[in-house]
């Protein structure tokens, strides 16, 4: 039984006893906020969505899609999560699940139909549950985790869009106010407001609109460009009250065309110097700080001959970064819980009917370069771009320091032309796969992802299981 609302006290998270709870979990996504990588389809979730709706019928699809939300999370899930130790899990969610954005300011009962459905799951597991808008109207950052079709975060400069978002927020607070199983409310996923100060004017604004309704639950507040700086932030008068700061701490190290982690004190040192210089305003207000997402990806077969001395590799970063979070007492959640085989603690088997069905166009999407994840480097790809980004930089001085700032111009225009123009053309393509299939057949892809069908990744769940056990 949950001890009463979770609350902050000073820098850590207590029940209504005092207790600290530590918290140390995973998150949901591809599941309500779909990924393409997560998943296999090119370009944005909506657009997966219209290519399925066009190829199967909307009846059709719309079966097939509940089956694919029901399957990907059931009991087992939540009950092997608490078997490795886990007591949180992150709820990633698109709006458009919840509110059509051509039929504003309405709930959808399909969203917190799936949304009641885990939150109970995990609760009966003693698990709670962290309710985080991955997207909002209008699209909060530029990339496609946001759903966005254009690269441009319109979210910051339409009243209207965070209208909404407030208005759909003030609709989950009148429903989960009095539960206490749910740790809190997430307000944006990774946002990126290039003027610094309309992100913490929002949060205040949304932070007064949610206490209205329910003065209870903890506000998890993710740090502007990504989760990672909080300049502007210092603007605000206070620091909200009954607040966590997340960070977002991804390790270049831990990706396949980064400088690979060598358990040296070097890299040790890069990890800890990266994980203080994100949260240097929590420790300088002396807040709670919370890693909201981090880990690697993991290699495969197919496109990393070494790959099982390259994940070895990737299992000493997860378990520095563990050591390092543990260190400082901060909570922490690992992205992600399910997902086709990147980086997930669960992942479809290879021998599964949607592994098996999508793997030419996976193969596809590694040699054109329209996944941010699932890359190699492609020569082809790298001698078309590189002229085109030399003569920008030529041209145009101050193209390289574009917003977001830890972006170069090489980086603009692989979102602009790669992962979003022509990782869109790849739909039609990518929904054709599923063209003539059968109720059975459908329901045997969506069944890919239930947790009798998955396999989970045991070096990451031991470590996991470890690091739990060894701090209590």
């Amino acid at each position: 039984m949950a001890q009463g609302f979770l609350k902050v006290k000073g820098t850590s998270i207590v029940d209504e006893n005092g207790k600290v709870v530590p918290l140390r979990g995973t998150a949901l996504g591809g599941w309500l906020n779909m990924e393409n990588f997560m998943t296999g389809y090119p370009g944005t979730e909506s657009g997966f969505h219209t290519a399925l709706t066009e190829v199967l019928g909307k009846e059709k699809y719309e079966a097939f899609h509940e089956r694919f939300l029901h399957q990907f999370f059931t009991e087992k899930d939540a009950a092997f999560l608490k078997s490795i130790g886990m007591n949180t899990l992150r709820l990633p969610f698109n709006h458009r699940h919840f509110e059509d954005d051509m039929n504003p300011r309405v709930l959808r009962e399909k969203g917190v139909r799936h949304l009641d459905r885990v939150i109970k799951l995990c609760s009966d597991q003693g698990i709670y549950t962290i309710l985080d808008m991955h997207t909002v109207p209008g699209c909060q950052n530029p990339d496609w985790h946001s759903d966005n079709n254009t690269s441009y975060a319109a979210f910051w400069d339409f009243k209207d869009h965070q209208d909404r978002a407030v208005w759909l927020w003030e609709q989950l607070a009148e429903r989960y106010k009095d539960n206490p199983w749910i740790a809190g409310y997430n307000p944006l996923n990774e946002p990126c407001d290039p003027q610094h100060v309309r992100l913490p004017a929002f949060y205040e604004r949304v932070g007064k609109a949610i206490r209205a309704i329910d003065p209870n639950h903890i506000l998890w507040l993710d740090g502007n460009t990504f989760a990672m700086e909080w300049k502007g932030f210092d603007a605000l008068a206070e620091v909200m009250p009954n607040c966590v700061y997340s960070i977002h701490d991804y390790s270049k190290m831990g990706f396949p065309l980064g400088t690979q982690y060598d358990s040296s004190p070097e890299a040790d040192q890069k990890l800890e110097a990266q994980f203080l210089r994100k949260c240097e305003y929590q420790h300088r207000h002396k807040v709670p700080v919370w890693v909201g997402e981090f880990g690697p990806t993991y290699a495969s077969s197919d496109l990393d001959p070494h790959f099982e001395k390259t994940n070895r590799g990737r299992y000493k970063l997860l378990a520095a970064q563990l050591s390092l979070y543990e260190r400082y007492g901060v909570p922490w959640s690992t992205w992600c819980y399910k997902d086709i085989g990147m980086l997930g603690a669960v992942s479809t088997s290879d021998s599964s009917p949607w592994n098996k069905l999508i793997a030419p166009f996976n193969a596809k999407k590694v040699q054109v370069q329209i996944d941010s994840f699932l890359r190699q480097q492609s020569q082809e790809v790298e001698d078309l771009l590189t002229p085109l980004v030399e003569w920008i930089d030529k041209v145009s001085a101050t193209a390289t320091k574009t917003y977001p700032s830890n972006w170069r111009t090489r980086d603009h225009v692989k979102r602009n032309v790669l992962y979003t123009f022509l990782a869109s053309s790849f739909l039609q393509e990518y929904a054709e796969l599923f063209r003539g299939k059968s109720d059975d057949e459908l329901d045997e892809l969506a069944s890919s992802f239930s947790f009798e069908n998955c396999v989970p990744r045991k070096e990451l769940t031991d470590l996991i299981a470890k690091t739990v056990a060894d701090s209590q």
